[in-house]
């Protein structure tokens, strides 16, 4: 038993043993494990930094030379006009002034590199420390939160590079700070910093900084002014002393603090700078102004608006900047406004802002912005840079236009024009006081009132209008009911109202208005800034409100007649804006407005002028009898589409697939009738789908027949009838024809006829007719006329033997001429009896019932005129009605009438 326990416990151990050499092998595989990943990462990440060092390579490779004609700092921005042709050099080399380091005084150097690059002097072109602290807060806060850039790096990206903030642009940025700093000084490099770098208001480097902000040379300048200087650089034009100088002293005491704490200057110096107020600072000088400086301005806006780039940047990089600008026209609108040739103004201080711009594209191709030429960059801008109310020219905005693209209205939708107040019970005034009752929206737009817009404003409700205009390019933030007449807080300018206009007459497609298309820097890189069209609005809003727009200018009643341009088909809309009640007492205004507007456009132009005055004290538009300061924006519209229309062929405004016109009753608005008058058919359009489709029944009334006559004819012994009815009815009626014999008679039925003619035959002799004819509905047997009557008199029949025989012999004679050669009845001028023209039944016959031919003949010569078939028709009436009392004693036209058709 032992002998086989030990073996037992043997083969245990032996067990044991055989497992061990087993665990190591697991052991080995882990580290083999964990090697394979070690290495595959360190695979990887020289795989990683090669291939980073291959992407930077080829960034660098791909960096422009340092060019040294570039470091002369003739990197002026150049401008284009729309035919590609140089406008101007925007600060060009040779009018900037530069200094040397020697010339630039100690005070400024410190204040510069204490806010800029304190360690200028010790660094290679990077600074690390600063690298450090701006990737952290780029990873935290986003790549481009905050730079790093040292004065080297600044030159390099306003000599040599895109503003493009982008990991590319920033890794060539530093290889070429680095390159720079092995072949310049740091004085070389700091001098052409302050020769380059942007002051606000077109001023680059710092001899024209202190000159135009403190009349000063820069051996002049206090630390007070350095540190300014120093400070505007980061943001120009919000620290720009002259438009932000709360912000601008903020900034400059910043720098005079950081000056105080890298010890450049001491503690009390600093203390006495910063309680220098800024005002004592500032003494402005002006620059004369570019070539067409309005529109370089609205040119310059755009530029720094956009991402990426700085205002300090656009003088230079050597900007090349592609413009929509007409020089032509430019001239005309400057000549228009500036020289008092063409348009009488009531005094210098009255101003004016044109926009004028391609309708299809959104490109202004002239700005007025000022009646006196520019006193230097950056004027007040008429055109671009005030918000003024608009009036009743927002209607078509945030009124009409709205309503027509919500509820599909038509041309001829009805308002009622009636006392009616805002949602808080304000009064809404038209600007006579009066009211109109029903009208449609085109008349309501034609005359300006003011009740139907505001109704259709709160029917469309607010947020829906609000939008309607933002889509048009207006800033709209909170809006109340009275913008919809033009009550606006903080208003609009010219130029947005131009791009707004544009839309309606470029099918609802709106284009951002703008004066700039592109622009290519100094690598080649090029930036495409025309703007990407919006569908702002349904083709069929466009088509009816442009429609009605069309109205204001060209209607009878139109306020915007004084705007027509001859030949060009114009769709626009006048506006002004009052005075309050106050203000009028203040300024003792009778009769005046603040603002008068004129916008308006062709398929080819829109133009926006906007006229008055910069403040009350300037003074006011004069609206009274007699004045025609009003008038001023409407004639410059016309002046200057009139000219920039030469040689254009605009096309009227096309009816697209989503609009019918349609014939309608002018007081119904229903399909016309076969009865309606034309005078009352009006055609406008509709929304398809929309349009009436009932006939109006307002008109189904049957006039009477006109010009009743009837005359007796002794030769022919028979009455001839006559009438007429308008033509325009004429197969719409047949004419019943009555007799009445005697007096106190019933009436008898004759005939239905379509003709206008009808003799009775053979009628009794000394008996007095009334004649009746009624029209009668070819489609409607209930509808009939009031009948028009007329009376005729058969005289007494005279008897006499030689008379008797005389007849007798007539008749033989009669029955034996053949048709052909039978007789015709006498001229009109033999008939006896006087006829009634008005119809309205009075006896025409002559008192004693004679035959003066002479004297009745040719009163019916002319009321018989259309009875002329007679003749060729006489022989039938002969043979039919001859000699009655032959057949009988009592024959008589009641028994047998006769129709001579």
């Amino acid at each position: 038993m032992s002998e086989n326990y030990r073996s037992r416990q043997e083969r245990k151990q032996r067990q044991n043993q055989s497992k061990k050499p087993d665990g190591t092998k697991k052991k080995i595989k882990k580290k083999s494990l964990a090697k394979k990943i070690f290495m595959t990462l360190g695979i990887i990440t020289l795989l990683a930094i090669l291939a980073g060092g291959i992407t930077v390579f080829a960034i660098i490779k791909n960096a422009p030379e340092l060019d040294p004609d570039k470091l002369k700092l003739a990197q002026n921005p150049q401008i284009f006009d729309n035919d590609g042709e140089l406008i101007t050099i925007l600060q060009a080399a040779e009018n900037r002034r530069s200094a040397d380091i020697d010339e630039v005084p100690d005070v400024l150097k410190d204040a510069v590199l204490s806010v800029e690059d304190i360690r200028f002097y010790d660094h290679f072109g990077l600074d690390l420390r600063r690298i450090g602290g701006a990737i952290i807060s780029n990873i935290t806060s986003g790549f481009g939160s905050e730079g790093a850039s040292t004065i080297t790096q600044q030159v390099v990206k306003n000599l040599f590079l895109s503003m493009d903030k982008t990991w590319t642009r920033k890794l060539q940025e530093q290889y070429l700070a680095i390159r720079l700093e092995q072949k310049y000084t740091k004085d070389q490099i700091l001098e052409m910093y302050l020769n380059a770098i942007y002051y606000s208001d077109s001023r680059y480097g710092v001899v024209e900084a202190a000159d135009y902000y403190f009349s000063k040379e820069l051996s002049e300048l206090t630390i007070e002014d350095a540190a300014l200087l120093a400070g505007i650089p980061q943001r120009p034009n919000y620290y720009n002393p002259f438009n932000n100088p709360e912000a601008a002293e903020t900034r400059r005491n910043t720098v005079i603090s950081l000056m105080e704490k890298y010890e450049k200057i001491s503690t009390e110096d600093a203390e006495a700078a910063r309680n220098v107020p800024i005002e004592e600072q500032l003494q402005k000088s002006e620059r004369e102004a570019h070539p067409y400086q309005a529109f370089i301005d609205q040119v310059l806006n755009e530029v720094e608006a956009i991402d990426g780039i700085e205002a300090s940047d656009i003088y230079t990089t050597g900007l090349k900047i592609y413009t929509t600008l007409d020089q032509d026209l430019q001239k005309h609108v400057e000549h228009v406004m500036q020289s008092g040739d063409v348009i009488e103004f009531p005094d210098d201080k009255y101003q004016a802002g044109i926009t004028l711009m391609d309708t299809k594209t959104g490109e202004v191709l002239a700005i007025g912005g000022f009646r006196e030429p520019a006193e230097g960059v950056r004027s007040w801008n008429w055109a671009t840079n005030p918000r003024r109310s608009p009036g009743s020219s927002i209607k078509p905005i945030l009124d009409y236009g709205p309503a027509v693209d919500k509820f599909k209205w038509s041309t001829y939708q009805q308002l009622v024009d009636e006392p009616h107040t805002y949602s808080d019970g304000t009064p809404v005034n038209n600007y006579d006081r009066q009211y109109l009752g029903t009208i449609s929206m085109r008349k309501a737009m034609e005359t300006s009132r003011n009740v139907p817009a505001v109704k259709a404003f709160q029917e469309v409700g607010i947020e829906d209008a609000k939008k309607f205009g933002e889509q048009l390019g207006l800033e709209l933030d909170e809006i109340q009911e009275a913008y919809s007449i033009g009550g606006f807080a903080t208003g609009v300018s010219s130029f947005q109202m131009a791009g707004a206009y544009g839309a309606f007459g470029n099918n609802g497609v709106y284009n951002e208005p703008h004066t700039v298309t592109k622009i290519e820097f100094l690598d080649g890189h090029v930036i495409d800034l025309t703007p990407e069209p919006v569908v702002a609005m349904n083709d069929y809003t466009a088509f009816i409100v442009t429609d009605v727009m069309k109205t204001v200018v060209e209607g009878s009643e139109g306020t915007g007649r004084l705007a027509a341009v001859p030949g060009v088909p114009i769709a626009g809309k006048t506006g002004s804006s009052n005075y309050s009640e106050e203000e009028k007492q203040k300024y003792n205004i009778q009769n005046g407005i603040k603002d008068s507007w004129f916008v308006g456009y062709s398929t080819e132009l829109t133009a926006s002028v906007w006229t008055g005055y910069a403040n009350n004290e300037d003074g006011y538009i004069d609206t009274s009898s007699g004045s025609t300061e009003g008038q001023i924006a409407r004639l410059l519209f016309k002046e200057v589409m009139t000219y920039a229309h030469e040689g254009r062929e605009a096309a009227d405004f096309e009816m697209p697939d989503s609009v019918v016109k349609v014939g309608i009753e002018r007081s119904t608005g229903l399909l016309p009738s076969d009865f309606t008058p034309s005078s009352e058919i009006i055609y406008e359009y509709f929304v398809r789908g929309t349009e009436p489709t009932k006939e109006s029944e307002e008109f189904i009334t049957a006039d009477s027949v006109q010009s009743l006559n009837a005359a007796y004819r002794e030769e022919e012994h028979a009455i001839y009838i006559s009438w007429n009815y308008p033509e325009e009815y004429r197969d719409l009626f047949s004419f019943k024809l009555e007799v009445q014999s005697g007096e106190g008679g019933d009436f008898t039925t004759l005939d239905v006829t379509n003709d206008m003619q009808y003799v009775i035959n053979n009628p009794d002799y000394g008996t007095t007719y009334t004649i009746r004819v009624t029209a009668v509905s070819n489609s409607d047997e209930g509808l009939t006329s009031d009948p028009a009557s007329v009376q005729v008199t058969v005289p007494e029949e005279e008897i006499d033997g030689e008379d008797d025989d005389s007849t007798d012999e007539e008749e033989q004679n009669e029955e034996e001429t053949p048709p052909e050669q039978e007789e015709t009845p006498p001229d009109d001028n033999e008939d006896d009896g006087e006829t009634n023209d008005d119809g309205n039944g009075d006896d025409n016959t002559n008192e004693d019932n004679g035959t003066d031919d002479e004297s009745n003949g040719d009163q019916d010569s002319d009321d018989l005129t259309q009875a002329a078939p007679y003749q060729e028709r006489f022989s039938a009436l002969a043979l039919i009605g001859r000699s009655p009392s032959r057949l009988t004693n009592t024959w008589s036209m009641e028994h047998l009438p006769v129709r001579l058709f």
